[in-house]
């Protein structure tokens, strides 16, 4: 199994505005002008939160946004509003470890999904895009446990506004 987290922040590392806005994405550029079909094609299971999910549940055609993968939303509710989306609750890690182990695992989105991964060193491939805006307060991609965590750069690379930084994980 490898993991895998995609995902765009401003320069100043941030997901979201302090309100869990994204609109800075959206104004700044699309998928089209990246890899992103490419990426999506190895991937065979999202994960994302509830306030992931809650942000991109009203763009046009969800239902067809994610549609050859198996789509896990951690969340306490029992139904989501949308189809294709699986609604799950528990701890991460275990979730991650009952998987088939030929899966390639896309974490979308926030740092409540991601730290606990990056905690226990489960994080195979990091590709982080960049956009060219500063917000100076917001919701911050990393917000693992204060210790060390190496990566090597694989690729940069420069799509419209955004740069693309692809990293894997150091084999110790």
């Amino acid at each position: 199994m490898s993991i895998y987290f995609y995902g765009c922040v401003t320069m100043d590392g941030y997901l979201a505005d302090k309100n869990h806005n994204m609109d800075w994405l959206y104004q700044t550029g699309t998928t089209e002008e990246t890899d992103y079909e490419a990426f999506y094609k190895k991937m065979t299971i999202t994960i994302m939160g509830k306030k992931t999910f809650d942000e991109i549940k009203h763009l046009e055609n969800i239902e067809s946004f994610y549609p050859t993968t198996q789509n896990y939303v951690f969340t306490h509710a029992e139904r989501l509003p949308v189809e294709g989306f699986i609604p799950v609750s528990g701890d991460i890690i275990d979730f991650i470890k009952e998987l088939d182990t030929n899966q390639n695992v896309w974490i979308i989105g926030g740092n409540t999904v991601l730290a606990p991964l990056l905690d226990n060193d489960m994080v195979d491939n990091i590709t982080i895009q960049i956009a060219p805006v500063l917000l100076g307060n917001g919701v911050p991609l990393f917000s693992q446990k204060e210790t060390l965590k190496r990566f090597n750069l694989e690729e940069v690379k420069k799509y419209g506004q955004f740069a693309e930084l692809i990293y894997s994980k150091i084999k110790i």
